[in-house]
């Protein structure tokens, strides 16, 4: 006797679902992504040919085609955000329906081990070669027909949502040019939940003129959509390095004052190459789409305007934090520039692609933080100013990613701090505002406190870890402070802090990022949070 057969849905959807083929979604989606640039380019040549044609033409026919030229200018400039939000909609759509075919997938491999069988049309029954079917058999029949039921009903969703998000940017697109919003606005450092707020209360066609016409205040806000802010500050990127290509041309060749000159040289060298490192990632074709969240290149305080040596400033994002249900941010610790953004992308990556290789099924993204005045040198890094003045930064950005989320609850959100960024977080977690359901401190010199019950973080949610031979170990004084004591406070890895302590191989400072390193596994784990948290293994 076998059981009825249990109708996982339609036939026709879960033949199509194993046909598809999301990574022909995210050629689409960067073919669309490469196609922005050639724009910027050809609105470009218009500008120049406008300004030759004015400097060689007077009249009344001159006047009419430069404002024919003026319009073609507009609408060219205009098309930059659109093709960016069909970027995103197809790369969320291509990562929507890879998760979609690997709960599917997971649910068939789970019916073959309850030996239960799911044929070519979805459709579930007992293995007939069990004759008489028990009640925990039937029970996983059924089990595995809600399954891919609900992986069926994933790639519904997925596939409803993309068609009303391009149906929305037709419809915008047809309702005509972007209109000006009311003057009153909220101030940049505005609480997140004001921002969105207001946000909320646009229309589709004033937000659009905010993009296009004020990408860098509109990029900068924290509580709006991360969609919204990587359109906006895309937009900026290419102007930013035209401004320090331009600033670099200037500098004279030597003379008097050449060792001040070749410093800023170097300087302004390094922001451009660590510009050229973030558009890479920006348009990459493989990995987690990108999410440019802000972007200050310091160009200001380059031409000697006081202070010191701007570093730059960046937030990129590895997949849409307001659509993941896991969010990593990840902020770095001394030297952290825009120079050096490359590098601390692809360790936020490596944490990211361990969390898809754990639970492909989850949404999960890493953002990288560099957005505080990082200090360069070691006597810098003595000091926790610039980490108290970066901890009132991070609250307000984490406050926006969960703006984003249903009643604002921080819930799947985790800040990690390496090195000095470790300071940063533990600053900011001194403050129950900071939106975080865990922490990670990572080869630290102490967060500013000595003991975990200071932070607003309940301590079974604070992990920590630092490899034997890591450098960071010798951040100390010990003539003035014995036993774990560092520059910074207790060491969070030691006993006595009252940490959960991670384990990994010795990896020196940089090396919790090695494919091969359980700390790497431990970090994914924590992100990932729930029974995955139960895997990682700590210090006994």
């Amino acid at each position: 006797m076998t059981a009825g057969p249990v109708t996982a849905g339609p036939a026709s959807a879960y033949q199509r679902l194993w046909r598809a083929d999301p990574a022909a979604w995210q050629a689409a989606a960067v073919a669309w992504r490469r196609a922005q640039p050639v724009v910027d380019r050809r609105t470009a040549d218009i500008v120049g040919a406008a300004d030759r044609l004015r400097q060689g033409w007077t009249g009344p026919a001159a006047s009419a085609a430069d404002g024919r030229l003026a319009v073609l200018r507009d609408r060219l400039a205009a098309a930059g955000p659109e093709l960016c939000v069909v970027d995103q909609v197809l790369s969320g759509y291509a990562e929507r329906l890879s998760r979609a075919k690997a709960v599917l997938a997971d649910w068939v491999g789970t019916a073959d081990r309850l030996g239960v069988s799911v044929d070519r049309t979805g459709r579930v029954t007992v293995d007939p070669t069990v004759t008489r079917p028990d009640g925990p058999t039937l029970a996983g029949a059924a089990r595995v027909a809600d399954g891919i039921a609900g992986a069926l009903a994933l790639a519904d969703a997925a596939d409803a949502d993309a068609a009303r998000r391009l149906d929305a940017l037709a419809t915008a697109a047809a309702q005509g040019w972007p209109a000006r919003p009311p003057p009153t606005r909220p101030p940049t450092h505005a609480p997140p939940a004001r921002v969105r707020a207001w946000w909320d209360g646009l229309t589709s066609a004033q937000r659009r003129w905010l993009i296009r016409h004020e990408p860098a205040w509109t990029g900068r806000l924290d509580g709006l959509p991360a969609a919204v802010r990587d359109q906006a500050n895309r937009l900026v990127l290419d102007r930013r390095r035209a401004d320090l290509v331009r600033q670099r041309g200037a500098l004279p060749d030597g003379g008097p004052g050449s060792a001040t000159l070749v410093g800023q040289a170097r300087r302004l060298d390094r922001l451009i190459a660590g510009l050229d490192a973030v558009a890479g990632r920006l348009a990459a074709p493989t990995g987690p789409r990108a999410y440019l969240l802000a972007l200050d290149e310091g160009s200001a305080a380059v031409s000697g305007v006081g202070g010191p040596a701007p570093t730059g400033r960046v937030i990129v994002a590895l997949g849409d934090p307001d659509a993941a249900a896991r969010v990593l941010t990840h902020v770095p610790g001394m030297g952290s520039g825009l120079a050096r953004a490359g590098g601390e992308l692809a360790r936020t990556e490596q944490v990211v692609r361990r969390c898809h290789e754990l639970a492909p099924q989850q949404a999960t993204a890493g953002v990288l933080w560099l957005d505080y005045a990082a200090p360069a040198f070691v006597d810098e890094a003595a000091s926790p100013l610039p980490a108290q003045r970066g901890a009132v930064d991070l609250q307000r950005f984490q406050a926006g990613l969960a703006a984003g989320r249903d009643g604002g609850d921080p819930a799947g959100l985790t800040v990690l701090g390496h090195s000095y960024g470790s300071l940063v977080v533990g600053a900011a977690a001194r403050d129950p505002q900071l939106a975080a359901e865990s922490l990670i401190f990572v080869g630290s010199p102490g967060v500013g406190v000595d003991h975990v019950g200071e932070l607003a973080v309940p301590a079974d949610r604070v992990w920590a870890s630092t490899a034997d031979d890591d450098v960071i170990r010798h951040a100390t004084w010990p003539q003035l402070w014995p036993g774990d004591r560092l520059w910074h406070g207790q060491d969070p890895s030691a006993d006595g802090f009252g940490a959960r302590v991670f384990t990994g191989d010795a990896a020196g400072h940089l090396g919790y990022w090695a494919q091969d390193n359980p700390a790497l596994d431990a970090m994914a784990r924590i992100v990932l949070g729930g029974e995955h948290q139960r895997d990682v293994v700590t210090r006994q």
